[in-house]
C-alpha cells in the first residue's frame, strides 16, 4: 500500500502531463502537415521567417514563391508557417451568388 501511495503522484503528474502538453502539440503538429500538404498555387502564405507571399509552384519537398516585387523564391514546404487566404476559399466565394430576396407588395 505504501509504495502504491508513492507512485500515484508520479502517475497522476504523467497523465497531466500528456493532457496539457504532449496531446495538444500532437494534434498543433497534424493541423500543420495537413496545411502544408493541401498547399495550391495561388494561395497566400506567410513563411516561418515573416514572408508574405503567393505560392507560384509546388513541388514534392519544395514549394516556389513570388513575393511582392515579382521575384521568386524556393522554400521547403515546411518553411510554410500558415496559409493566410487560400486560392480555393477565395473562388468558392466568388462563385457564391445570392439569391434575391422576395420582394413583398405593399397594398
Amino acid at each position: 500500500m505504501g509504495n502504491l501511495a508513492g507512485i500515484l503522484p508520479i502517475i497522476i503528474m504523467f497523465v497531466l502531463f500528456y493532457f496539457l502538453l504532449i496531446r495538444p502539440q500532437q494534434k498543433r503538429q497534424k493541423n500543420v502537415q495537413a496545411m502544408q500538404s493541401s498547399l495550391s498555387k495561388g494561395d497566400k502564405v506567410v513563411t516561418i521567417g515573416g514572408l508574405h507571399a503567393i505560392v507560384d509552384s509546388i513541388d514534392d519537398n519544395k514549394v516556389v514563391l513570388k513575393c511582392g516585387d515579382g521575384s521568386r523564391l524556393t522554400f521547403d514546404r515546411s518553411a510554410i508557417r500558415e496559409v493566410t487566404e487560400s486560392k480555393a476559399a477565395s473562388v468558392a466565394e466568388t462563385k457564391k451568388v445570392e439569391e434575391p430576396k422576395p420582394v413583398e407588395e405593399s397594398k
